[in-house]
């Protein structure tokens, strides 16, 4: 199998090393106390600590690793909307969302 390269030169092997990077901090007391209080750090509504995901900032297809900085818990829902957005991409997804 060949590997995958996308758009931002980001390949296959990268990704699932950041991926098992993720998988040790989410076992860690470092995201046990980040997603403690229950908030999405997205839409900032109380949710159960279970049911936050932890989402990186800048996602790994796009060049982001799986440091505590970049991490952040979301719920399912912030999540799934924000896929491979950045940042700023985020930022205004959600001003047009305001807008309306």
């Amino acid at each position: 199998m060949t590997d995958y390269l996308d758009f931002s030169g980001v390949d296959e092997a990268d990704i699932r090393r950041e991926r098992h990077k993720a998988r040790l901090l989410r076992q860690s007391a470092w995201w046990r106390r980040k997603i403690g209080p229950g908030l999405c750090h997205y839409c900032g509504q109380r949710h159960h600590p279970q049911e936050l995901t932890m989402d990186h900032l800048v996602p790994l297809g796009r060049g982001g690793k799986s440091v505590k900085g970049n991490l952040v818990p979301a719920c399912k829902d912030c999540n799934n909307k924000k896929k491979t957005m950045l940042p700023l991409e985020w930022d205004e997804y959600m001003r047009t969302i305001a807008a309306r």
